[in-house]
């Protein structure tokens, strides 16, 4: 038997606009650092905050704002632009001070009748989904507004039920939290090998290694085009809805976001990718090269399966005799120099010129150090792949079960 439905007109909780007003933030009140994280799409997707990148205002134009301040507990939404993606605002974020922009609205619960936790839960359901896609409006930018908003239903069991539905899905929610935490160590773990070989030449052997003109000897300094091959990507015609139902996943600049690169939420044909777009295989280096990301990251990825990308995309094929492990965590290290470096040649297009990466300088140790350097964290990235399928998985089994917790098909 399923539970009681109600609507979101009458469910026991608040429906809360941002600020539109006067004060609403220009971009040159938006710094890199600062006292309010005013959230942007990219901080919010279909599973929780990302905070990798951000946006702030300082705390006289946070003062200014009317709404849109978020409190403990809230339930984020995206209503503009990409629909549906959500957040919640519980004890584990760290940020003390945060907003939303124009394109969200923030849920804010009746404690002592909804837990937010169940709130979360079933606005990362089909059920809430298949609602949102009906109600969409809008083309060029599709929308949500509130008053439509109002119309969607949601089963409301008992606080108790509830309760032991978060149980359930916590439990999953918690086992894919904690690989997070293990892939972030992996990944710091490799970061400070090489910052600790490659930065600060502390590599094995360093002892008996003269140091010339400030480089140990046998070391070179080379143009990064001298290291790889640069290729292009593109997209399949997304009128030709036949080349979206494949297998193979298509890289955007959005979906450059991890370390590793095996899925997205985007797969094509083959016959698209002959038609359009161009395969990464394992090994090769990822780099968003066109894009709004571009001002405050440079983003890069190591394809772990083939995969294809689209234009906003350069591959970096590592085929001349330095291997990919060693230019990926070199290109890493210089994130921050090369986006400085882009923003420079750009002048305001967004846009990393080709001539910036393929002149790139990067430090070439001789072969036997970069092998032993990549014998050490090929194990990493391997245990990263194994981490990164089991929480596929765990996402995978958790959203089946999903549904049927919410429409009470479960008993709990």
């Amino acid at each position: 038997m399923g539970y009681p439905v109600t609507n979101f007109a009458n469910a026991p909780f608040e429906i809360i606009d941002g600020d539109r007003g006067k004060a609403y933030p220009k971009q040159s009140d938006f710094q890199d650092t600062g006292y309010c994280l005013f959230l942007s799409a990219t901080n919010v997707t279909k599973s929780g905050f990302d905070f990798s990148t951000g946006q702030f205002v300082d705390e006289q134009k946070d003062a200014q704002l009317r709404k849109g301040r978020l409190q403990r507990h809230d339930v984020v939404l995206t209503t503009r632009g990409t629909l549906g993606n959500v957040a919640h605002y519980d004890v584990s974020v760290s940020c003390e001070h945060l907003r939303i922009n124009s394109g969200m609205v923030i849920l804010r619960c009746d404690r002592s009748k909804i837990l937010p936790s169940y709130l979360y839960a079933f606005l990362r359901s089909d059920a809430f989904k298949s609602q949102v896609e009906q109600m969409r409006s809008g083309v060029a930018q599709p929308q949500l507004p509130i008053r439509d908003m109002r119309r969607i239903e949601l089963p409301l069991p008992t606080l108790r039920q509830q309760q032991r539905l978060e149980e359930i899905i916590s439990g999953y929610d918690d086992l894919i939290d904690n690989n997070r935490r293990r892939i972030a160590l992996l990944e710091e773990a490799a970061r400070m090998l090489y910052r600790e070989w490659f930065v600060h030449f502390r590599f094995p052997g360093h002892e008996h290694v003269k140091v010339i003109d400030g480089l140990p000897e046998g070391w070179s300094i080379r143009r990064l085009e001298e290291c790889v091959t640069f290729q292009s990507g593109g997209t399949p015609s997304k009128a030709k809805s036949e080349y979206w139902s494949g297998d193979v996943p298509w890289i955007s600049s959005g979906q450059l976001t991890t370390m590793r690169v095996s899925t997205s939420q985007y797969s094509v044909t083959e016959d698209a990718v002959a038609n359009g777009s161009r395969y990464a295989e394992r090994g090769t280096i990822l780099a968003v090269v066109r894009g709004m990301s571009l001002a405050k990251e440079f983003r890069i990825g190591l394809v772990s399966r083939q995969v294809c990308f689209n234009q906003d995309i350069k591959a970096l094929v590592p085929e001349k005799g330095v291997e990919g492990l060693f230019i990926f965590h070199l290109l890493f290290e210089q994130k921050e120099e090369i986006r400085q470096r882009a923003g420079e040649a750009s002048h305001g297009t967004k846009k990393l010129e080709s001539a910036v990466l393929e002149n790139l300088p990067v430090l070439v140790p001789p072969a036997t150090i970069r092998r032993h350097f990549v014998d050490y964290v090929e194990p990493i990235h391997a245990q990263w792949d194994v981490l990164y399928q089991q929480n596929k998985k765990l996402n995978q089994a958790r959203d089946l079960l999903l549904p049927r917790l919410i429409n009470g098909e479960l008993a709990v």
